[in-house]
């Protein structure tokens, strides 16, 4: 799914995938002297302008690779990658509900880490079976790769918007705001 959004919004959005299958798992004792896993994830996070998350659901939840590369990137603490990020959640499942737990599930972090949440449209993909996918793993032609285009346009507004919004306040507040 995440590459048939790459493929689908290369007009709107720049996509980049950051690789969380080499993170070791979230130790606090380890924050001192991270990994190079560690150090090129949070280096590659950091420096995006927002942060599109399409996860299957487990168990009614996030799968744990995912749960703990949230936590390599919130820590130390402070020193969060994903502060005041622009975030959308997409979630995928071949269940009828298109993975709602997961989704709701994220979206809660998100608050907690400060990373400013895009409401509309939400996205819960339900019904997605191997066959929705071509040879070359994108999406084939219909309503769901077409919701889909429209789900990865509304991201990139919802980027747009809050990284315009902050440099509009920024130069709103160099030039004397409203005193």
């Amino acid at each position: 799914m995440a590459r048939s959004i790459a493929a689908f919004s290369a007009d709107a959005l720049e996509c980049e995938f950051i690789e969380i299958g080499d993170l070791p798992l979230y130790n606090e004792d380890d924050e001192a002297n991270p990994s190079a896993a560690v150090t090129a994830f949070r280096e590659r996070a950091g420096r995006v302008d927002g942060i599109l998350f399409v996860t299957p659901e487990y168990n009614r939840g996030v799968p744990g690779l995912l749960k703990n590369a949230i936590d390599v990137g919130s820590r130390p603490y402070g020193k969060s990658v994903w502060d005041k990020k622009p975030a959308a959640v997409i979630t995928v499942s071949p269940g009828a509900i298109g993975g709602f737990g997961a989704n709701h599930h994220l979206r809660q972090y998100c608050v907690f880490l400060n990373m400013p949440m895009m409401q509309q449209p939400e996205a819960y993909l339900g019904q997605v079976k191997p066959d929705s996918f071509d040879a070359d793993g994108r999406l084939k032609d219909g309503p769901l790769k077409d919701l889909v285009t429209s789900l990865s346009d509304a991201f990139a507004d919802w980027v747009d918007l809050i990284l315009r919004g902050r440099q509009l306040i920024a130069e709103d507040a160099a030039h004397g705001g409203n005193d």
